[in-house]
């Protein structure tokens, strides 16, 4: 197939379209390459990519342009038409859409307004997008479930991601436009956001500063492995969301519609606390961490839980990758890039 992938310089989108390429598919590639963390980093994900393609005799090309560029996006549909399109571009982050919603605005809901048009109009059997466990927001029944509401969402990141959700309900009910979204719950791994957790924990406990742990370290999160998520994304975007034929208007169900329109969990299934998620990374690095232990910040959801089975039940999928084998893989990558930064 011939799949375009956004994002594909952002961590989970390198790591799907890397699959793709080593499984035989066509990928495009699109991307604005910002500053919002290390550029080189993104560089070297791109750089790997081209290396992929050339090792595998896939075809692929990259876009660098914006997609909230109505003509960039109406220009890489009119050079080529895509089987699939896995939509993961966004503007990343839960605390920094306190300090520039704009950027939200922007990267979430007008690129995501301009993928919705570009899908509708090349007539594209199938766009997945991601969306967030962020959007279960005030929720605190756990497991959380799609079949749950998720109108209540804790940070400007997370109403985006809601908002991208409803907006492309509208156009599978509209255009007949199959849509599934993805619900991320915490994704780490190898080539992952220098931002996050596990980057800077690692980076903090071999430079022998103090691991922050906010919430006094009493967080629990469904860390997933990036290659579960990974493998749960190819998985749906292989099979175009289609109506729910029991689905009923008297008492809607929040995960699928009468449209060709679903959404999805996809997590590991198991929380681990925070503290617990530190001590693993000790025993992957050899060496134990200094805790400052800080209150909850704003915007932050204690607990996260995923209910996985409807995508299982769909598409076969089911995470592999216990917490202690996911930090010990991510350390042996940091560890082999610290003293070449990404091997550039």
């Amino acid at each position: 197939m011939k799949v375009l992938v956004t994002g594909t310089a952002g961590f989970i989108g390198f790591h799907v379209a890397k699959t793709l390429l080593q499984r035989g598919d066509e990928v495009v590639g699109f991307d604005v390459v910002n500053d919002y963390y290390d550029p080189s980093l993104k560089e070297a994900r791109l750089k790997l990519l081209e290396e992929t393609a050339r090792g595998t005799n896939s075809g692929y090309c990259f876009m660098r342009a914006n997609l909230a560029d109505r003509q960039a996006v109406e220009a890489c549909f009119s050079e080529h038409r895509f089987d699939r399109v896995i939509h993961l571009a966004a503007q990343a982050g839960v605390r920094y859409s306190l300090e520039n919603p704009h950027a939200y605005v922007e990267s979430n809901i007008v690129a995501f307004a301009n993928m919705l048009e570009a899908c509708r109009h090349a007539a594209v059997p199938h766009l997945t997008y991601a969306s967030t466990s962020s959007v279960y927001g005030a929720n605190t029944k756990m497991p959380f479930s799609e079949h749950e509401p998720a109108d209540h969402p804790l940070q400007f990141y997370a109403a985006t991601k809601r908002a991208n959700e409803l907006m492309a309900h509208s156009y599978s009910h509209l255009f007949r436009l199959p849509t599934t979204g993805l619900r991320f719950f915490t994704v780490y791994g190898p080539w992952g956001r220098p931002d996050m957790a596990l980057f800077l924990f690692t980076k903090a406990i071999l430079e022998g500063r103090p691991v922050r742990l906010f919430n006094n370290g009493n967080h629990s999160r469904d860390f997933t492995y990036v290659d579960d998520i990974v493998e749960g994304i190819i998985r749906a975007s292989d099979q175009p969301a289609s109506p729910n034929p029991e689905w009923n208007s008297f008492a809607p169900d929040p995960a699928s519609s009468n449209a060709p329109w679903r959404v999805f969990n996809i997590g590991n299934m198991s929380p681990v606390k925070l503290l617990d998620y530190v001590e693993a990374l000790e025993e992957a690095l050899g060496k134990k961490a200094s805790r400052e232990l800080l209150p909850l910040q704003m915007g932050d959801v204690p607990d996260s839980f995923s209910d996985t089975s409807e995508l299982e039940a769909a598409v076969g999928y089911r995470p592999g990758t216990p917490v202690n084998e996911g930090v010990r893989r991510f350390v042996e990558w940091y560890l082999a890039h610290r003293a070449k930064p990404y091997g550039l």
